[in-house]
């Protein structure tokens, strides 16, 4: 049974935070808000849930999910190696729009789909979500919509997609709006997985709320391709 939780009334959020966190725990499937998009997340340690997220959005294993952290220090703890580049990077904008793709620690013991040994890690800024994943750790998260469609924007809109595929909605209401110079209205994406060789550079793979110029003010332009 599919539950919504108003989570501008703070007794449904934390009625809603219990039950998602339930709901995780059991390998299902809960939407919630970020800082850019409504988002759909499981548990990003057991390879049956992230399969639903992915079955849940009819999208294959060779577009994994970008896991959503709680704080810096997990990042240190999810990445195989932290460069500079990226410290700098999530310094200035966790949490935020900012998504960074690294290489994962060998360790891990996941399975996120065809990620070629790397992981897309973000902070997002958002009450609800940091509250959740105090609670949780690190959950997979993937904008809440069918493939081919629209990011969610609203709870609602999520829900008209992924209806009863989802156990838990936490309606935090509208998130932002499409951004009028082209860019997506998700997070950026930042792919770091070549810095370490001589004539590596970062790689903006999605131009997303954090334009690209602010990303080279950061970093420095002879480190950004």
């Amino acid at each position: 049974m599919t539950s919504v939780f108003d989570c501008s009334v703070e007794s449904e959020l934390l009625d809603g935070l219990r039950a998602a966190r339930g709901a995780i725990g059991r390998g299902e499937l809960v939407v919630m808000p970020t800082d850019t998009v409504y988002g759909i997340a499981s548990d990003a340690f057991r390879p049956e849930a992230v399969q639903r997220l992915l079955d849940a959005k009819e999208r294959g294993r060779d577009a994994p999910p970008p896991v959503l952290i709680p704080g810096i220090p997990t990042l240190t703890a999810l990445a195989e190696h932290v460069p500079d580049e990226v410290a700098a990077l999530v310094r200035e904008f966790w949490p935020g729009g900012l998504t960074v793709v690294v290489q994962a620690r060998e360790s891990l013991a996941w399975d996120l789909g065809e990620t070629r040994g790397t992981v897309a890690l973000r902070m997002p800024d958002d009450r609800v979500a940091l509250n959740l994943l105090a609670d949780t750790g690190p959950l997979a998260v993937s904008s809440a919509n069918i493939s081919g469609r629209p990011a969610a924007l609203s709870c609602a809109e999520a829900q008209e997609m992924l209806g009863d595929r989802v156990a838990v909605y936490l309606d935090a209401g509208p998130r932002g709006v499409e951004a009028s110079d082209g860019r997506d209205n998700g997070s950026t994406i930042v792919d770091a997985t070549s810095l370490d060789l001589a004539e590596g550079r970062l790689r903006i793979l999605r131009h997303g709320v954090i334009p690209d110029d602010e990303i080279a003010r950061v970093v420095g332009a002879e480190r950004f391709a």
